[in-house]
């Protein structure tokens, strides 16, 4: 995702909006270290989230890259950064056993006179209980700046509606390819190695990204599980099997989720998919600016009510610009007593699954949020996928 997809102007806006929340939060420095989030202030884009690494965020002047010294140049191509505000950390710490690469980040804090009112982004998948013991002990009580980005990400720039819609046609593609190849007796991975390698190759003139989920693809009683991946057993009659996958464009997502059947499906489950796409129509257009999260997921609840099913987790969560393990922002949900008000332009993955103790179904869309109501992002057919055995 290099910094030249946005325009200097749309930085400068995110910064500006970030370093507001910072001063309400009373911080004079932020230290980022969810790539999402790293890749929304600064442009940067590499696989190098396995080590420590960070955006230095000050209330005043540029923001720093800071990581690996083999990531530099990876920096210097994919940010909007000059050159001298990349900062890297001795090759020779690399999960080394007496040095960690946090110990020289309290120098570059220190020589700069950064000590006090720092944010870390404490309940985040890449920061590590070892990075907060270092800065603790340096700097004594840090502030936990958890979402703090993550919230000025929740309404996208056209931009940004933009890089997620054109997601929105790779997975299409995606769940056009799982519908032409889905059939009995074939095994699982190779039916997930077709879909995954079309969203990758991508169409003409849009090529794919790695999305930061792998294929979610449970058959029959799996399905009663709602994140198994794939095996190899062969497509069996008389099983659902539903495929939760986005396609990934420039690290924006458009996730979408299709269920299959091979045969002839069950009562029960037709009862399940007619109150599913009715809970989509209702949650769609109640998806309009000024609406509360809990409200749209009403819709949901009460569809499955009507039809006799009991949904105990949340519905839905906002998404965009990701890297693995979640595609995620991580920060409002569509469940009860999630009062967020929605606003235009913010994007949803509407999640109306459903899991019994022997099959599960789960039909989903992606949708941006506009005067109209939730509009998706991608153009897949709804209805349960049904093959004759």
């Amino acid at each position: 995702m290099p910094a030249s997809d946005f325009s200097a102007q749309e930085y400068a806006d995110r910064i500006g909006r970030t370093r507001v929340a910072m001063e309400q939060r009373g911080l004079d420095v932020l230290l980022i270290t969810d790539p999402s989030n790293m890749a929304w202030i600064t442009g940067y884009d590499g696989w190098s989230f396995y080590v420590p690494q960070m955006v230095i965020l000050p209330v005043k002047g540029s923001p720093l890259w800071w990581g690996r010294t083999q990531d530099k140049a990876g920096a210097a191509q994919t940010t909007w950064l000059d050159t001298s505000d990349l900062l890297d950390w001795p090759e020779e710490h690399v999960q080394h056993p007496d040095h960690h690469p946090v110990d020289s980040l309290v120098t570059v804090l220190q020589d700069r006179g950064w000590t006090s009112s720092l944010g870390v982004e404490m309940d985040n998948y890449y920061y590590s209980a070892a990075s907060h013991r270092i800065l603790e002990r340096a700097f004594g009580v840090l502030t936990d700046a958890t979402g703090l980005v993550n919230w000025q990400r929740a309404v996208k720039s056209n931009a940004e509606v933009d890089m997620m819609r054109k997601a929105g046609r790779l997975t299409a593609h995606m769940h056009e390819v799982l519908r032409g190849a889905f059939r009995e007796g074939l095994p699982k991975n190779q039916l997930v190695a077709e879909v995954q390698a079309a969203g990758i190759a991508g169409l003409p003139g849009l090529a794919g990204d790695y999305p930061a989920i792998v294929p979610i693809a449970p058959s029959g009683a799996e399905a009663s599980a709602s994140h198994i991946t794939w095996n190899d057993r062969p497509l069996t009659v008389g099983e659902a099997t539903y495929f939760e996958i986005s396609g990934c464009y420039r690290r924006y997502h458009c996730p979408a989720s299709r269920s299959l059947f091979l045969g002839n499906p069950s009562d029960d489950i037709r009862r399940a998919e007619t109150a599913v796409l009715q809970a989509i129509d209702d949650a769609l257009s109640a998806a309009r600016p000024g609406a509360t999260c809990e409200e749209v997921a009403a819709c949901v609840y009460d569809s499955f009510a009507r039809a006799g099913y009991v949904k105990a987790n949340r519905t839905g969560y906002p998404i965009g610009l990701s890297y693995p393990p979640d595609w995620g922002e991580r920060t409002m949900s569509l469940r009860p007593g999630d009062t967020t008000e929605l606003q235009e332009n913010m994007t949803f993955h509407l999640m109306p699954g459903l899991w019994t103790p022997d099959w599960g179904m789960a039909i989903t869309e992606s949708f941006v949020v506009t005067a109209a109501g939730g509009v998706p992002l991608a153009d897949i057919p709804r209805e349960l996928v049904v093959k004759p055995a």
